[in-house]
């Protein structure tokens, strides 16, 4: 396989890897308002992506890194034309680490209504804003012979790339309350549930929808291809499941509706990584976006040494810290001890989530 192929094989993977891992984080983060009625629920809802969420975020940061790296040109013109959003993106991300930190520091009601409307509207922003990014590097955006955008603010705001925008904010939010199941037990796990029902149809609608947009804007066959069709048949089974006790098959499928939807972005965007919606000679790709061999061979060798290294850690933390929450009895004191990440948190009220 040629490097410029490989590299964009391996972002592809990241980003699927970032909105797999990802969605469930954010998912939570929009739902813990919501099936947390008490601040000790919320608690609970939060502490249950404690051990990962920031490390989940490193697939965005990997991901942004390798492109600037692999495709240089891509990543300058992307960011040139997405720059607001981007923009918006780290405003987001910067919110929500900082509410995981500072929601529990005083015990204000005040200001933890702040943090916590930090939390679901960053949690909200991310999958929403970079969903419509990557739906506009298939759609097209205004790019000149000097790959320059020469647009605005407006010409990003495209239907299919809000429609994918929307698509896999859906997808994180019943992604979310299917972990939330996973990981939780009494009535935080039946609000949960009773969100998958509704998430799971608006969920199917919207990846029809999103199959359906795509070979419209693809233009080259109405059949949908093998991974599209995947995405709507797991999107169905994962809505059934996640009314049935079969939760981590539901988890599966919502996993797999969410990958099939970032992967088939990609497929169809190859050899292209940015179509200019002004004319297809200025279109980006994998030859004349790339960098040189050297850097791309040097940047292999890394990524094969160390790549499985950090697969392997992130299965053994998913493995280690599997245990459910368990909520403790009604009417113990909350605690304020020091943050903590602990998967089985002791009969005081669980901690807040700490980095790392």
């Amino acid at each position: 396989m040629h490097l410029t192929t490989l590299w964009f094989v391996l972002l592809t993977i990241l980003w699927v890897g970032f909105f797999v891992l990802e969605g469930f984080d954010l998912g939570v983060g929009m739902l813990h308002a919501i099936v947390g009625k008490t601040e000790l629920e919320k608690r609970i809802a939060i502490n249950t992506i404690g051990p990962w969420w920031d490390g989940n975020e490193v697939w965005l940061i990997v991901a942004g890194a390798g492109t600037f790296a692999a495709f240089p040109d891509w990543y300058g013109t992307m960011f040139e034309s997405l720059y607001l959003a981007l923009l918006l993106i780290l405003a987001a991300l910067i919110a929500r680490g900082v509410a995981f930190e500072f929601r529990n520091k005083l015990p204000d009601e005040t200001w933890r209504k702040v943090w916590t409307l930090a939390l679901a509207i960053g949690s909200l922003l991310i999958p929403l804003l970079l969903g419509t990014g990557l739906g506009d590097l298939l759609a097209g955006l205004p790019v000149n012979a000097a790959q320059h955008f020469t647009g605005n603010f407006l010409d990003v705001l495209k239907p299919y790339g809000l429609l994918t925008g929307i698509t896999l904010t859906v997808l994180c939010l019943f992604h979310g309350a299917i972990f939330l199941r996973l990981r939780t037990t009494g009535p935080i796990t039946e609000r949960a549930k009773a969100l998958a029902g509704p998430l799971g149809i608006a969920s199917i609608v919207l990846v029809i929808a999103f199959v359906i947009g795509t070979r419209l804007v693809v233009g080259v066959t109405a059949v949908p291809e093998p991974v599209q069709i995947l995405a709507i048949l797991a999107a169905l089974f994962a809505a059934r499941l996640a009314m049935t006790d079969s939760v981590g098959w539901a988890f599966t499928c919502t996993a797999v509706t969410i990958a099939s939807v970032v992967g088939s972005l990609f497929i169809d965007l190859y050899p292209r990584v940015l179509i200019s919606s002004t004319s297809h000679a200025y279109n980006l790709t994998v030859t004349n976006a790339a960098s040189g061999g050297y850097t791309l061979t040097v940047m292999s060798i890394v990524t094969a040494l160390l790549l499985p290294v950090v697969l392997a850690y992130q299965a053994w933390s998913f493995w280690v810290m599997r245990q459910r929450i368990i909520a403790p009895v009604e009417g113990a004191e909350a605690s304020a001890s020091t943050p903590s990440a602990s998967p089985t948190p002791p009969p005081a009220a669980p901690p807040a989530p700490a980095a790392g």
